[in-house]
């Protein structure tokens, strides 16, 4: 499938070196563009709205932050909020984030998942879950089974 300019420079900014020394696309060989309708496909099959689930995220983190660093239990979630310093940009070059990584553990099924404040906007405002094998891939499968039990 042909990409826009804007999908091929977003692609180019994922790539390894050039925001992150990892990268976005893990040791995924598929386009941009064919991970995210796969991955919108995926959520769609398992009833998950991207909206819906960011709205958790972002709830979870700011949950999280009134640890102060260290793990609090939220019902039945154990959260843990890292705030490395400095800023990383949307590789789509709309918006740049704080380095806040969450880690969340669904104490009743022992999954576990692992977030940035990044991750939350490129699930909302692009589909993006990451490439397989990405540090922050968020797997669909994962997401329902950590936050919706």
């Amino acid at each position: 499938m042909k990409m826009p300019p804007e999908m091929i420079k977003a692609q180019e900014n994922m790539r390894p070196g050039v925001i992150t020394a990892e990268g976005f696309l893990g040791d995924d060989d598929r386009g941009l563009m064919d991970i995210i309708m796969d991955d919108e496909r995926e959520m769609a099959k398992l009833g998950l709205d991207f909206e819906y689930i960011a709205k958790i995220m972002r709830k979870f983190l700011r949950i999280g932050e009134k640890g102060l660093g260290e793990p609090i239990k939220h019902g039945n979630f154990e959260i843990f909020v890292y705030e490395a310093r400095g800023f990383i940009p949307c590789p789509f070059e709309d918006g740049i984030f704080r380095k806040k990584v969450v880690t969340i553990e669904n104490l009743e099924n022992k999954e576990k998942i692992m977030y940035s404040e990044l991750s939350i906007h490129l699930l909302e405002k692009h589909h993006f879950l990451q490439g397989e094998g990405a540090k922050f891939r968020l797997e669909p499968k994962k997401l329902k089974k950590v936050f919706l039990g």
